[in-house]
């Protein structure tokens, strides 16, 4: 019965998920924020777990043609999750730093290789909340690429009791977004994280 619930559930939970984005992003007043300039230069893309129901459109708003692939976890919230952004034409890179994922970041190289741009959540898929793994960060210095950081601000937002405390905006609200481009060249991985950690936390919902 588990297994029945749960082959509904990817089938049903995507597209509803997926209603409710655009309804949101439809009906929000939204202000675009570039602290540095983004333009067309291919970027590793960055966001918190808890910013997902809107940091996605905004990057697909901003790079309506761009190929995109996202790392996505092997769980089932994973799955919901990898059907939903491919409703957004952002293809799934199913692992996990815990779970596949030598493999996945293979996998991800290859889409770099291919002109993809590729989203990871830092902080997923299990937390801790806010913290920063290293996957993004290896696949920016092995690619040679800069990191598109994308955070956003609601004036008015649910926020679930979950390990990543999920932020809903409400229908209606004011989403400020802020994007910029960051280059990692030079930096120790050390040097690297606590950079890229303090500017992903700049400008995010604490």
């Amino acid at each position: 019965m588990k297994d029945f619930l749960r082959q509904v559930g990817q089938i049903v939970i995507p597209p509803v998920v997926y209603i409710i984005m655009r309804i949101i992003w439809y009906t929000s007043s939204k202000k675009f924020h570039f602290i540095t300039p983004v333009g067309d230069e291919q970027h590793i893309c960055v966001t918190w777990h808890g910013e997902l129901l809107m940091s996605p459109q905004a990057y697909r708003h901003i790079h309506q043609k761009q190929k995109s692939s996202a790392i996505i976890s092997q769980h089932f919230d994973g799955q919901l999750i990898a059907s939903t952004l491919n409703l957004l034409s952002i293809r799934p890179l199913r692992g996990s730093s815990k779970k596949g994922a030598k493999k996945v970041l293979l996998e991800a190289f290859r889409a770099v290789k291919n002109g993809e741009e590729v989203l990871i959540t830092p902080d997923g898929p299990r937390g801790p909340r806010h913290s920063m793994s290293d996957g993004a960060i290896g696949l920016a210095v092995k690619s040679k690429l800069p990191i598109f950081v994308m955070n956003y601000k609601a004036s008015s937002y649910w926020q679930l009791k979950s390990w990543d405390q999920f932020v809903i905006p409400k229908p209606f609200c004011k989403i400020d977004f802020y994007m910029q481009s960051i280059s990692l060249e030079g930096l120790s991985l050390d040097e690297a994280r606590e950079y890229l950690l303090v500017q992903m936390l700049e400008h995010t919902i604490q």
